[in-house]
């Protein structure tokens, strides 16, 4: 009997495959560490291809729908906004950090001390890069990174592949993760921002005292090194609060999904 190669055979391996594979790319290119420049492009999409061939068998049964027909694009639209909407929930965990020492760095002088992230592209303080390094050494440590492709993987079991995805509603709180970001970078920086904000009000009075007092030549290099001693006691804490916005982060990876 001749081998036949039908449209429904195409459509089921097209479902079977690509797009679990749209799904599981679209969050490799996203997330930190092997979604930055520091991994080459060839190299996610190794990984990707691989983490699909073990996942395939585990899938269930996905839509018959012909290759090139409109419910087929909807259902790819969805895989790739499903993989970017956890991967960047992920990316929001490192870019709090990020933001937390734009947030000291300004407040204490060392705004002006920016260098070259190789991993981003940009440009930022030199206490944001330590602060990302940090956390990346951490997130590494405390398999972070296994935890993720964990609950990422529940995935294809909580939102199965077809044509609804994340939802108005997944869309909605993916846009208010926003401020989180934000609300919580700033409870972060919130006790060095306090104590430099201290230092520069008592230079402040000092010099409405003292009028002839140079408060800059002063002010700046006592407010900067209070600002690296804040620093320095910080650090005491910064494992637990990591800890805390790392699972706060995974909590909304899993509400995305329909998870309680």
């Amino acid at each position: 009997m001749p081998f036949e190669l039908g449209a429904d055979m195409i459509g089921q391996w097209v479902g079977q495959h690509l797009w679990p594979l749209f799904r599981i790319a679209s969050f490799m290119m996203v997330i930190p560490f092997i979604g930055t420049q520091l991994v080459p492009a060839r190299i996610r999409l190794g990984l990707a291809l691989l983490i699909t061939l073990l996942v395939v068998p585990l899938l269930g049964d996905v839509p018959r729908v012909e290759a090139l027909n409109a419910e087929a694009v909807v259902i790819t639209l969805q895989q790739i906004l499903i993989g970017i909407g956890l991967g960047f929930t992920l990316t929001a965990l490192f870019q709090l950090f990020v933001v937390a020492g734009q947030m000291i760095a300004s407040q204490m002088g060392l705004g002006f001390a920016n260098m070259a992230d190789p991993a981003n592209g940009v440009t930022v303080p030199v206490l944001s890069q330590f602060y990302s390094i940090t956390v990346t050494l951490l997130y590494l440590a405390m398999n972070g990174h296994l935890v993720a492709f964990e609950v990422f993987l529940e995935s294809f079991r909580t939102l199965p592949i077809g044509v609804n995805g994340l939802g108005s509603e997944g869309l909605w709180a993916l846009t208010h993760h926003v401020s989180w970001i934000f609300v919580s970078a700033m409870l972060l920086a919130l006790p060095a921002v306090t104590a430099v904000l201290i230092v520069n009000i008592s230079f402040g009075v000092m010099t409405r005292a003292a009028p002839q007092m140079n408060i800059f030549a002063l002010g700046f290099p006592i407010g900067l090194m209070f600002g690296l001693f804040s620093i320095w006691v910080l650090q005491a804490n910064f494992l637990p609060h990591f800890q805390q916005y790392a699972e706060e982060t995974f909590a909304f990876m899993r509400q995305l999904q329909g998870q309680p």
